[in-house]
């Protein structure tokens, strides 16, 4: 009889209670899935995954990936031979400055952007151009006085056209650089600027007295205010215009050598184009006269010519009267350097010059910023000095 009562007891006991009976259908198990979907089977809460959308999330985020990572190896090739070509490029630009030394009076190796003497080997100073192509040029050249007709239509033999029998003159070269076109910086030609040796000291004297009219030589206060006018687009073409139109200096020269074949026409272009730009800009008499469009066909007429192999010289010299005269060195097979032709109007050289002397857009930049650096060179010494040093080093 004592043992019916415990064992109900022990079976109520056992039995889950109401509330906690209530509970139990609501658990809910956690997964590794971030999303979960359960459904209820009787008490017990059941999962439901859909295997097709797991595998193709999986796939997704491994492409992905994939295509994260390609695109990352991808970058740094293009990086690291970017990187090697500006290397490569700075190194040419700036070739090592050791063989300049304070034995050259026109050299200065610790001021940047100075043009750098070397010696060839045989002994001649030459200046490095940064270029494969043309790797030089020669600091100081000779060239005629040239005569010929004024007008040249069809191209020339040999001794057409003449030069003078009066001595060749002495230029110094002031500064250099490549001309480059498009954005990626195709090079065209390698041109510098070169100034009669006699004639540095007419140059010296206006740009000197023009930042201080009492001075003979200028300090670095106002050798950097002359640069900056020099520089500046309005102020450095005013001021190369007012030296030009009162031939200052009197002979001057550009020497052109293209580092890629190319014909007379192209070149024709490039040059017509720039004295148009230039033209209407000019001080003094303007260029819409009978005159000036003569001047312009005697100019055009001159490229009327063939091809210009890479390396070959192009000279345009302008004489104490504007005069410019045009001669091309093809080589020894072809006679060496000839006069081509002569355009007398000094309106025509003058807004030539200016397209690589001043303005907003010139020619070739760093050209005219090796040019006002070497204006530098000459405004930092007395008026008459630089000539007595130039002329016992060319012989």
């Amino acid at each position: 009889m004592l043992r019916q009562p415990l064992l109900r007891r022990v079976a109520r006991a056992a039995q889950p209670s109401s509330a906690a009976a209530s509970l139990r259908p609501h658990i809910q198990h956690r997964t590794l899935l971030s999303k979960r979907s359960f459904r209820q089977t009787g008490t017990r809460a059941v999962e439901n995954l859909n295997l097709r959308n797991i595998a193709q999330s999986s796939a997704d985020y491994h492409r992905n990936k994939q295509i994260f990572l390609s695109c990352g190896i991808v970058a740094g090739i293009v990086s690291f031979i970017y990187v090697s070509y500006r290397i490569v490029l700075e190194i040419k630009n700036n070739p090592i400055k050791a063989d300049a030394g304070p034995s050259n009076p026109l050299s200065d190796p610790h001021a940047p952007n100075r043009k750098i003497i070397i010696h060839d080997d045989q002994g001649r100073e030459i200046v490095p151009t940064g270029h494969s192509v043309v790797p030089s040029f020669p600091r100081i050249i000779s060239l005629p006085s040239f005569t010929g007709p004024l007008e040249a239509t069809e191209p020339r033999t040999t001794g057409t056209l003449t030069t003078s029998a009066s001595p060749e003159t002495e230029y110094t070269l002031v500064g250099l650089g490549t001309r480059t076109v498009t954005f990626i910086g195709i090079s065209v030609y390698v041109v510098g600027f070169y100034v009669a040796t006699a004639d540095i000291a007419s140059l010296q004297s206006a740009l000197v007295k023009k930042v201080n009219p009492i001075a003979t030589t200028l300090v670095p206060g106002e050798r950097d205010q002359l640069r900056t006018e020099l520089l500046d687009p309005t102020e450095g073409a005013k001021l190369w215009d007012e030296l030009l139109s009162n031939g200052i200096p009197a002979r001057t020269a550009f020497r052109v050598i293209p580092v890629r074949d190319t014909d007379f026409h192209h070149l024709r272009d490039g040059f017509v184009n720039a004295i148009k730009a230039r033209g209407p800009n000019l001080s003094g008499k303007g260029v819409d006269d009978e005159e000036f469009g003569e001047a312009m066909r005697q100019f055009r007429s001159v490229f009327n010519r063939g091809k210009v192999p890479k390396a070959k010289e192009l000279i345009l010299n302008r004489d104490d009267k504007g005069h410019l005269s045009i001669a091309f060195d093809g080589g020894k097979k072809a006679g060496g350097r000839q006069l081509i032709g002569v355009v007398p109007d000094e309106r025509v050289s003058r807004a030539l010059w200016l397209n690589y002397l001043g303005g907003k857009q010139v020619a070739s930049e760093p050209a005219r910023q090796s040019i006002v650096e070497g204006i530098m060179e000459f405004v930092e010494r007395p008026v008459g000095t630089v000539a007595s040093m130039v002329v016992p080093l060319a012989r």
